[in-house]
């Protein structure tokens, strides 16, 4: 029979080891939601941006998702003003799929988007919705909001996706983002990014994308000069056991807006 002075003191010590393994354990990976808005004319616009401020991203606050994200097409990109993109960080896949029925609950939602939600059939907000579903990378389990002082209008955030061959090849790429050392060299050299994500649902699968973050275009342009240019990453491209892993690589290259979280 244990003492109860021994009991005690082994209670204490599994305490401990809880508390030091939560401690070291590791953020868990979150999901990231990305909407894109396709838009007919400058009306259809008006009336998304509207609901995404004045209700949307209210109500998301309201249920406890604190940083959305909202960014246009630059102006010399031949879609502006026909796109926009939301950014939702989720904590769950739970959580997005009760979101629609959580946002049917808030009254104060369905008041301030009610131009939107019960727009006539003859006179829709937008085109299309185009949606993208994907998982946090295990070296960036958790967004971050740019460290950036200028103004957002002179930023350019810029969402990149990578293409594979196969699946098995584009998993290839997403090892060397995270075991290679690739989102490490992003840190080091300045490229603030929001987020590093697997696509587990979209329309270009298979295929990961991140979003990196700059002052202008000019420190854009600097940044991956750099890039380019470091020997770090010169040794692993040519590296024998990730070569072949990308089919296309596309940029796009956005600003936020002003009411935007990130």
């Amino acid at each position: 029979m244990i003492k109860p002075t021994t009991q005690k003191l082994l209670s204490g010590l599994f305490m401990l080891v809880l508390a030091i393994g939560a401690i070291a354990a590791p953020p868990k990976r979150e999901y990231y939601e990305i909407k894109m808005y396709r838009l007919k004319d400058k009306t259809q616009e008006a009336t998304v941006e509207n609901y995404l401020k004045d209700a949307y991203i209210p109500a998301l606050h309201r249920a406890g998702i604190k940083n959305v994200g909202v960014f246009k097409p630059v102006a010399s990109d031949t879609m502006s003003g026909k796109l926009i993109y939301v950014l939702t960080p989720i904590s769950s896949l739970d959580q997005l799929l009760s979101l629609p029925k959580l946002l049917e609950k808030d009254a104060k939602y369905l008041s301030a988007g009610k131009d939107y939600i019960d727009a006539a059939y003859k006179n829709p907000p937008y085109a299309r919705i185009e949606t993208t579903v994907l998982q946090a990378f295990t070296t960036m389990p958790v967004h971050a909001k740019p460290n950036l002082t200028g103004p957002k209008s002179e930023r350019v955030y810029e969402l990149r996706s990578y293409e594979g061959y196969t699946e098995k090849i584009y998993q290839n790429k997403v090892k060397m983002f995270n075991d290679g050392g690739e989102v490490p060299l992003f840190v080091r050299l300045g490229f603030n990014a929001v987020f590093y994500g697997e696509v587990i649902a979209g329309s270009h699968q298979p295929n990961l994308m991140y979003m990196t973050t700059f002052e202008n275009k000019a420190s854009r342009d600097e940044h991956w000069k750099a890039f380019s240019s470091d020997a770090e990453w010169n040794k692993l491209k040519v590296n024998p056991e990730y070569q072949n892993n990308v089919s296309k690589n596309t940029s796009f290259f956005l600003y936020p807006t002003d009411y935007s979280d990130i």
